[in-house]
């Protein structure tokens, strides 16, 4: 079944649409161009399930991931919908330690969604900003007086615990 086609269809369930093209990346039987290309012309809610998808096939084969697909989802990091946000940065924190040396776009994107309403959109942007602080590339250390100052303005303690566990193990 064509991409589009899988997204648009009535018959199937969010949940498998997203299982499918998590499943037809990992056996390469689907591009994360392809996908790419796809989630660019769709409107929100498809577009937040192809990166939803990308985020569960990186979850497990971060290789999977191309600069290209940094690209894309650093970029979605700003767009309106927040669950193209929250997914975009859990695909960020998936492949962070691929691609070190090309986060600051992402940085800076994840920075501005810590300020976020939403609980979700925050949390997701303390688990890519913790992961990013993990790779202890040499970029991250200008980061992390940043998130320590996130973290002592976070009213919510789950979203603290994210950046205060990535700080102890950067520091360590």
């Amino acid at each position: 079944m064509e991409l589009k086609a899988l997204l648009d269809s009535k018959d199937i369930k969010p949940k498998e649409k997203t299982e499918t093209i998590s499943q037809l990346l990992i056996d390469k039987k689907l591009s994360t161009d392809e996908l790419i290309k796809t989630a660019l012309s769709s409107k929100d809610s498809p577009k937040a399930t192809c990166i939803e998808a990308l985020e569960f096939a990186t979850l497990k084969h971060p290789e999977i991931a191309t600069k290209a697909c940094l690209d894309f989802v650093s970029a979605t990091l700003t767009e309106k919908a927040p669950r193209v946000k929250w997914e975009s940065a859990k695909v960020i924190g998936n492949i962070a330690h691929l691609y070190a040396d090309h986060l600051d776009t992402a940085v800076k994107n994840l920075l501005v969604n810590t300020e976020h309403e939403g609980t979700v959109v925050r949390w997701s942007a303390a688990f890519a900003l913790g992961q990013i602080v993990k790779t202890k590339h040499p970029k991250t250390k200008v980061l992390i007086p940043a998130l320590e100052a996130i973290c002592t303005r976070e009213e919510k303690n789950s979203i603290k615990k994210i950046y205060t566990d990535a700080l102890k193990k950067c520091k360590a």
